[in-house]
């Protein structure tokens, strides 16, 4: 990626940046300044899934081979043309100041704070008690093919459609998949968790041998994809769409089409992470320029 300045004018606004040069990814050798310049890249696309959405930012300031840590609490400092809400908070902060990233601007001031993935809530600022989507995060197992992750992904799929919805699916950016349903806030988070626990049991009983519910890691049995349907909840976030991930190869969160899982069904791949890391920051802005967003904007 390009070299990229110190300061940079984004509409009205000027984003001073700090270490560009800093490495956060040093078997790829991107720095700080190339994850600002993705962002900036692929702003018209990962935007509307993050606009009026709390945020909680995932943040490496010493690169991903040195601990990183989440933060919900805007950072001191903060320009004043920064969006943000507060809310009630939990634990020690009896209030949480939560930024909200509505532009491009914000988008390359968070990732100048190393903040490499994006973690935001299902619900946005006036309706933060109705998801505008459910989500299942598909996990594969030790021992589980890239083919069986397909196959459950697309019994999700199908279970879904028999309940006259439209899933859409993507990677997580690591080796696992979410599979999303726009839900437009028609339901609450209470009612939205009831049907992710339906759709599990479903799908279970449909794939007793590939599927496991099981929490706890050692008792989930090998080659099986743990289906968490309780991810839920007010609060509670997701990465979103064109989302960095703090990996091995800088991968990014990529939409899927459903002919795309369809023909991943045989696959006896066990390192899907791999498989998924095809989609990075090195070539996502290219791929969006030519072919656009998989899931289109009659999903958002």
């Amino acid at each position: 990626m390009s070299k990229i300045a110190n300061t940079i004018a984004i509409g009205a606004h000027k984003v001073s940046l700090t270490n560009p040069d800093r490495v956060l990814f040093p078997g790829e050798g991107y720095t700080k300044g190339d994850l600002v310049a993705y962002y900036r890249a692929v702003s018209r696309w990962i935007l509307p899934y993050l606009k009026q959405r709390p945020l909680s930012l995932e943040r490496y300031p010493g690169g991903i081979a040195k601990p990183g840590f989440f933060e919900k609490n805007a950072p001191a400092g903060l320009p004043d043309w920064v969006k943000t809400v507060t809310l009630a908070g939990g634990g020690k902060r009896a209030q949480v100041r939560y930024l909200l990233c509505n532009d491009e601007a914000t988008l390359a001031y968070v990732a100048n704070l190393a903040s490499i993935a994006l973690h935001v809530w299902m619900s946005r600022v006036g309706s933060l008690d109705h998801p505008d989507f459910i989500l299942f995060d598909l996990d594969r197992g030790d021992g589980c093919t890239l083919g069986t992750l397909a196959t459950v992904a697309l019994a999700v799929r199908e279970v879904l459609q028999a309940k006259r919805l439209r899933p859409v699916v993507k990677t997580t950016g690591g080796s696992g998949l979410h599979v999303f349903v726009w839900t437009k806030g028609s339901m609450t988070y209470d009612r939205g968790r009831e049907l992710t626990n339906e759709v599990a049991l479903a799908v279970q009983e449909q794939l007793p041998k590939l599927v496991t519910l099981e929490r706890a890691i050692a008792k989930r049995g090998r080659g099986k994809v743990y289906m968490d349907w309780a991810q839920v909840g007010r609060g509670k976030t997701v990465v979103m769409p064109f989302t960095v991930r703090a990996r091995k190869g800088a991968p990014v969160s990529m939409p899927l089409r459903w002919t795309d899982v369809e023909r991943l069904r045989r696959s006896t791949e066990l390192d899907s992470g791999k498989y998924f890391a095809r989609w990075n920051i090195g070539n996502v802005p290219a791929l969006l320029r030519r072919s656009g967003d998989a899931w289109k904007a009659k999903n958002r």
